[in-house]
């Protein structure tokens, strides 16, 4: 069955590659860019089922009216796919504030404000998916990124408090957390903090230069991702957390585990709280 998927960011990475297996899947795509060359691209896709929407997720004061046009001229949503969204690297004590706020407003509140536009609708009807990629780095963490994974974290919490509340009107949410994939987040899509804390030279200088080294060799397929979430949507038991990638299931298993053995270790001092 066809379905209407709104996916945010779609002039590269994994929303163009979603976009472009939805579209060959014989789904609509409404995607949002951010300017008239992005626009006419998308487009191109496939003249009658790829419909570019001009949207900075930032601006949350137009979000509502892109999502009541695509529902008035399209149809009613079926997945929100919230897959627009960027890295930042640096160590915190050298990244200015305003670089987390920035991070924040696109990978969370800008994920936020879809949500809460695409609502409404999905409750009415009692049906819907939404889709959030989040990271690996959504539960595990490494030095130099902590603004990024604190916004993963953040939004992979607001996915699964959100999976319980919708679940009672038929609408699932899911957490698509990948791994390391051949996308340009580590590259022209990554915003570096520039350096000036030599103390931080031995613990994080190897891990910007290995990344950078990386960029377009790492393991996943975003083609590969694309199939596994349209394997998703069209599930009728969807789980509200997804691992993409062999590494982020070996780095997330071994976080857990570690995590495990610290609860079982500190058990004796967490339960002597109790009065």
């Amino acid at each position: 069955m066809s379905k209407l998927f709104f996916i945010t960011g779609v002039s590269s990475g994994f929303g163009r590659a979603l976009a472009q297996a939805a579209v060959d899947a014989g789904h609509q795509v409404a995607g949002t860019v951010r300017s008239a060359g992005q626009a006419a691209d998308f487009a191109a896709l496939d003249a009658a089922r790829a419909h570019p929407q001009l949207l900075d997720v930032t601006d949350t004061a137009a979000i509502d009216a892109v999502v009541a046009r695509v529902e008035r001229t399209l149809g009613p949503i079926d997945v929100l796919v919230n897959n627009a969204g960027y890295g930042h690297e640096g160590v915190l004590e050298e990244s200015p504030l305003q670089e987390m706020r920035d991070q924040f407003e696109v990978n969370v509140f800008g994920a936020v404000a879809m949500i809460k536009a695409v609502l409404l609708a999905m409750r009415r009807r009692r049906r819907g998916h939404i889709v959030n990629i989040t990271s690996m780095g959504g539960t595990i963490t490494m030095p130099g990124i902590a603004y990024y994974c604190g916004s993963k974290f953040a939004l992979e919490g607001i996915s699964d408090t959100l999976s319980q509340e919708l679940a009672p009107f038929g609408i699932a949410v899911t957490a698509v957390a990948p791994g390391s994939f051949r996308t340009d987040w580590a590259g022209r899509s990554m915003v570096r903090s520039p350096r000036a804390i030599d103390d931080y030279d031995a613990s994080f200088a190897p891990v910007r230069q290995a990344r950078l080294e990386k960029n377009g060799r790492q393991p996943g397929d975003p083609a590969r991702a694309a199939q596994a979430i349209l394997r998703l949507v069209e599930s009728d038991k969807p789980p509200a957390h997804l691992l993409l990638g062999s590494d982020a299931l070996g780095l997330v298993r071994t976080a857990l585990a570690q995590r495990l053995a610290d609860i079982d270790a500190w058990e004796t001092v967490t339960c002597s709280t109790d009065g």
